[in-house]
C-alpha cells in the first residue's frame, strides 16, 4: 500500500470522527456560554486554564514519546507500555493532588476554587489518555482515540442539556465536564485491552531511558506553559472574569481546531522516526515533505476563513452576548498557522531526536512571551494577550523550522505551499464576496470554492484522488 494511501485510510476515520466531535464540541461551549452568561464562562475558562496550565507542566511529552518509543526496536512492546502507563500515572496522580490546594493561594472566587477541586478527576483521566493515544499512534489506529472523543463529547452534550432545562448552575456543569473525561478515558482503556495487555511495571532501566526521552520535551512544555496558557491566567489577575469569558469563548474556538495539528503529526511521527532510525533518507525526505503540505493544506484555509467570518463564528457559536470574541478570533486566527508550522517542526524534531537541541527556542519563547503579557495585558487587555500568542506561535513554528532544516539538511519545496495559498485566495474573495450569506451557507461555499481550487492548480490529482478511494491493496 502506497503511502498517500495508507494514510488516507488511516486518518480518514479520524477526520470524520474530528469532524463530529468538534462539532458536539462547538454545540457544548455554545450551550455553556448561552447559559452560563459572559461572566460565569469567565470563571468556566479561569477554572479550566489553571488545570490545563498544570496539566501541561505534567504532560512531559508522553504522547510523542510513546509513539517514538514504541517504533523503535530496544524493548518488549508489551513491557515498555505498561511502564509508560505506570509512569504517566502515578507522576500525574501526585500533581492532581497537589494542584487544589494550589488553587487556594489565587484570588478566584470561591466557586472556582470548588470547581478546580473535583475537576481535577477529568484531567487526571486526560493524562491518562496521552499514554494510550501514543499506543494508537503507533498502531496507526488513531480512530480509535477519536470515537472515544465522540463518546465524550456526546455524554458532555447529553448532560448540559439535563442541566440546563433543570436550572442546576455552575457547579453541575463542572461535574458533567468530568464525567465526560471519565467516558472518554473508559472507552480508550476498554479498546486498549484488546491491542495490548495492560496493568502496572515497574522496570528501572526502562523507567531510566522514559525519562532521557522525555526530560528535553519536559523542559520544553514547561516553558511551553507560559506562552500557551499565560495569557489568560494574567488576564484573570489585571481583568474582569466577564473579558476573560469573552476571550476564552474565542480561545476554546481555537483549541479545537488546533487540535486537527496534533492529529494528523500524529499519525506521521511513527513514520518519520521509523525512517530516521533507519537511516532511510529518501523516505524520510518524503514523509517529511508530505507533513508539510497536509498541514498547510489545512492551516491556510482555516487561517482565512476565521478572519473572515470571525464575528459570525462567534455569534453562531457563542450567542449575541459573545459577539466581542469575534475581534480576538480575529487575531488568533492567525496564531493557526503558527500553531500548525509548530506542530510539523516540533514532532519531527523529537522523530530526529533533537528535542535537546530545540530547547532554548521554547525557553526564548517563553521569556519574550511572558515580557510581552506583563507589557500588554495589564495595558491592552485580551488584544494585547491575543497579540502575544500570535508572536509566540509564529515565533517558535519558524525557529522550530530552521533547527529542523540545520540537523537534516532536508529543503522543503514550496511550489506546492504555493498552489495551496492560491487556492486559498480563490475561497477568500467568493466568501469576502457573498458576505451577507447566512455563516453556515459560507461555510459550504467556501469548502467548494476550496475543493475547487485544489482540483484547478493541481494541488490534488485526479489521480491521487482515484488512489486514496482504492479499497483494494497494491
Amino acid at each position: 500500500m502506497s503511502l498517500i494511501k495508507q494514510l488516507a485510510h488511516n486518518t480518514l476515520s479520524q477526520i470524520v470522527g474530528k469532524i463530529i466531535s468538534t462539532f458536539l464540541g462547538l454545540l457544548a461551549i455554545g450551550m455553556m456560554t448561552r447559559y452560563l452568561g459572559t461572566e460565569q464562562f469567565g470563571w468556566y475558562i479561569t477554572a479550566i486554564t489553571f488545570l490545563q496550565f498544570i496539566g501541561i507542566l505534567t504532560d512531559f511529552g508522553l504522547v510523542p514519546v510513546t509513539a517514538q518509543m514504541m517504533s523503535e526496536p530496544e524493548f518488549d512492546k508489551t513491557q515498555l507500555f505498561k511502564n509508560l502507563l505506570s509512569y504517566r500515572f502515578f507522576t500525574a496522580l501526585v500533581f492532581w493532588i497537589i494542584a487544589p490546594f494550589v488553587a487556594l493561594l489565587f484570588p478566584y472566587p470561591i466557586e472556582v476554587k470548588i470547581a478546580i477541586s473535583f475537576t481535577t478527576i477529568s484531567f487526571l483521566c486526560i493524562s491518562i489518555n496521552q499514554t494510550l493515544t501514543g499506543l494508537y499512534q503507533h498502531r496507526l489506529k488513531m480512530h480509535i482515540p477519536a470515537i472515544a472523543e465522540i463518546v465524550g463529547r456526546i455524554v458532555l452534550v447529553g448532560g448540559l442539556w439535563g442541566l440546563i432545562h433543570y436550572q442546576r448552575g455552575f457547579l453541575p456543569v463542572m461535574i458533567v465536564i468530568t464525567v465526560s473525561s471519565v467516558a472518554y478515558m473508559l472507552t480508550m482503556l476498554l479498546n486498549a485491552h484488546k491491542e495490548i495487555p495492560l496493568g502496572f511495571a515497574f522496570d528501572k532501566h526502562i523507567w531510566k531511558s522514559i525519562t532521557l526521552k522525555m526530560w528535553p520535551i519536559a523542559i520544553a512544555i514547561i516553558f511551553n506553559v507560559v506562552y500557551l496558557k499565560g495569557d489568560i491566567l494574567l488576564l484573570s489577575f489585571f481583568r474582569s472574569q466577564t473579558e476573560v469569558g469573552i476571550y476564552g469563548a474565542a480561545y476554546r474556538v481555537i483549541d479545537i481546531v488546533a487540535q486537527t495539528a496534533m492529529m494528523v503529526m500524529g499519525v506521521m511521527l511513527p513514520l518519520l522516526t521509523y525512517s530516521w532510525s533507519r537511516n532511510e533518507r529518501e523516505d524520510f525526505a518524503h514523509r517529511y515533505q508530505l507533513s508539510f503540505d497536509t498541514m498547510m493544506l489545512m492551516a491556510l484555509p482555516i487561517m482565512a476563513g476565521m478572519i473572515l467570518l470571525a464575528d459570525k463564528i462567534m455569534i453562531l457559536v457563542a450567542g449575541q452576548e459573545f459577539a466581542e470574541s469575534g475581534n480576538a478570533l480575529r487575531i488568533l486566527a492567525i496564531a493557526v498557522f503558527g500553531v500548525f508550522l509548530g506542530s510539523v517542526f516540533g514532532h519531527t524534531s523529537v522523530a530526529i531526536n533533537k528535542q535537546k537541541k530545540t530547547l532554548w527556542i521554547f525557553i526564548s519563547a517563553a521569556i519574550l512571551t511572558l515580557i510581552g503579557y506583563l507589557v500588554f495585558i495589564p495595558r491592552y487587555g485580551m488584544y494585547g494577550a491575543a497579540w502575544m500568542t500570535v508572536f509566540s506561535e509564529l515565533y517558535v513554528g519558524i525557529l522550530l523550522w530552521l533547527a529542523v532544516k540545520k540537523y537534516t539538511q532536508q529543503k522543503l519545496r514550496l511550489n506546492t505551499l504555493f498552489k495551496i495559498s492560491l487556492a486559498t485566495m480563490l475561497m477568500a474573495s467568493i466568501i469576502y464576496k457573498f458576505a451577507f450569506l447566512h455563516i453556515l451557507i459560507l461555510i459550504l461555499i467556501g469548502i467548494l470554492a476550496y475543493g475547487i481550487g485544489l482540483v484547478l492548480f493541481r494541488v490534488v490529482t485526479k489521480e491521487t484522488i482515484r488512489e486514496i478511494l482504492m479499497t483494494k491493496k497494491i
